[in-house]
């Protein structure tokens, strides 16, 4: 292969070069900082549908509320609440790091708070107000942990 020469293509070159570091540096991946927790593929899969679980009563709760139906909000927030906490074996909670209980027992327990005042209260934008806050529980729990299989 026979490179240029010519100032000007050489300018060129290093340019071109120097765009192309920058591209490489900027798409590559951050590295990961979150906290690894490590468990059992069985656990790990309770724990990912315990999440999914989440995930399905916002979706039905945000739902709701564009249809006033606040019924079916507090319900969609009870089926997530505190009772389910209960179903997590004692093992399986040793694992889990303080933080990420802590953050799942509010989480539990804001769903069951929205769930109370959907059904006394009656207002939707409260309730909205309430999810968007427990929404920030789960973006927070997101950035600080990742579930892994243990090794």
């Amino acid at each position: 292969m026979k490179f240029p020469s010519h100032p000007k293509a050489l300018l060129l070159a290093a340019i071109i070069a120097g765009h192309l570091t920058l591209l490489t540096s900027a798409t590559q991946a951050a590295e990961d900082t979150r906290t690894v927790i490590a468990l059992d593929p069985d656990e790990r899969t309770l724990v990912l549908a315990e999440m999914r679980a989440f995930l399905q009563s916002v979706q039905v709760i945000t739902q709701s509320l564009s249809a006033d139906d606040l019924t079916k909000a507090a319900a969609a927030g009870r089926q997530v609440g505190v009772a389910q906490a209960a179903e997590v074996p004692d093992t399986l909670k040793a694992k889990l790091p303080m933080g990420f209980r802590k953050l799942g027992s509010a989480t539990h327990h804001a769903f069951d708070e929205l769930a109370l005042d959907a059904e006394q209260l009656g207002d939707a934008n409260h309730a909205l107000g309430q999810l968007a806050a427990l929404l920030g529980n789960c973006v927070a729990c997101h950035a600080a942990y990742r579930i892994e299989t243990a090794q």
